[in-house]
């Protein structure tokens, strides 16, 4: 038996726990066959509660439930470092930060050794599709470097997002370096000018993302001192480096080009051997 599901047996008074921690009256609402996934794959109850709160919040189906475990998006959320707690209400903070992931899994990228700021941004917003299922549920691409007017001049954020359940608009930054104190000063630049530009009265306050190879946590806490918008930093891992040799499958298919050129240049020879011999035999005649 699974460790969730001994924990729970053992445990007399679950519905304790249940009620401690906010869950007994949506506990019900979750199917049977999802509670059978998540006693079967999750180790604690901790964790079983974070994918219960998200089929609430989400309606997660049994296969999309199956597929974000399988992902481990409980280890995920939580752990970019962000000034939620200060710039958004309880409520907001907590939700802004159950949907920010922390790393986020770009392996469906595949970039030249060496690539630069430039290269991460195009892979991405060709691959968006790939991007917003790394983001997950509630994301919607608003567009690529849209342009903000300030003072007559325009500012390009890397790519613009809209969160439905957020009700919020979510500025994305790329950086294919570790995280520098001045890029939480530009993304603040972002997301102001989004706020002032482009959030409607129904809107909630404009959030900016830092996506970056690495950070350190006293940087990143510094820097947030003088910030006075909501903005989180993040990172990112599982880049495939394109190796410089050709694989195995390019060497093959190369190959295959070559005995086809061959047999078309023989085919060649032998018809005009024959239209040769043809015209040679006529004049005899």
């Amino acid at each position: 038996m699974h460790q969730l599901g001994a924990e729970i047996i053992s445990n007399d008074k679950i519905s304790d726990i249940l009620e401690n921690n906010g869950m007994l009256p949506i506990f019900g609402i979750v199917l049977w066959k999802h509670h059978l996934v998540i006693t079967s794959k999750c180790k604690s109850i901790k964790e079983a509660f974070y994918y219960i709160k998200r089929i609430i919040d989400e309606g997660l189906s049994k296969r999309e439930l199956e597929d974000v475990i399988e992902a481990d998006d409980f280890s995920k959320y939580g752990h970019a470092i962000t000034n939620f707690s200060t710039q958004l209400s309880a409520q907001q903070s907590q939700l802004a930060m159950n949907v920010l992931k922390d790393p986020n899994r770009l392996d469906f990228l595949t970039l030249e050794r060496g690539y630069n700021e430039r290269d991460l941004k195009n892979a991405i917003a060709t691959d968006i599709t790939c991007f917003l299922l790394e983001l997950g549920n509630g994301f919607t691409f608003v567009g690529r470097q849209p342009e903000l007017v300030v003072g007559n001049e325009g500012y390009f954020s890397d790519l613009l997002f809209y969160h439905i359940r957020l009700r919020c608009y979510v500025v994305i930054e790329l950086k294919e370096v570790d995280f520098k104190p001045e890029f939480a000063g530009k993304l603040n630049f972002y997301v102001a000018a989004c706020n002032k530009l482009l959030r409607q009265p129904e809107d909630n306050p404009t959030i900016g993302l830092l996506l970056c190879k690495s950070k350190d946590q006293t940087k990143v806490e510094w820097a947030f001192d003088s910030i006075q918008n909501p903005i989180g930093v993040a990172t990112y891992e599982g880049i495939k480096i394109k190796d410089k040799l050709p694989s195995v499958e390019d060497l093959k298919k190369r190959l295959d080009m070559v005995e086809q050129e061959l047999r078309e240049y023989k085919e060649n020879e032998e018809a005009s051997a024959k239209d040769g011999n043809y015209t040679s035999n006529q004049e005899t005649k």
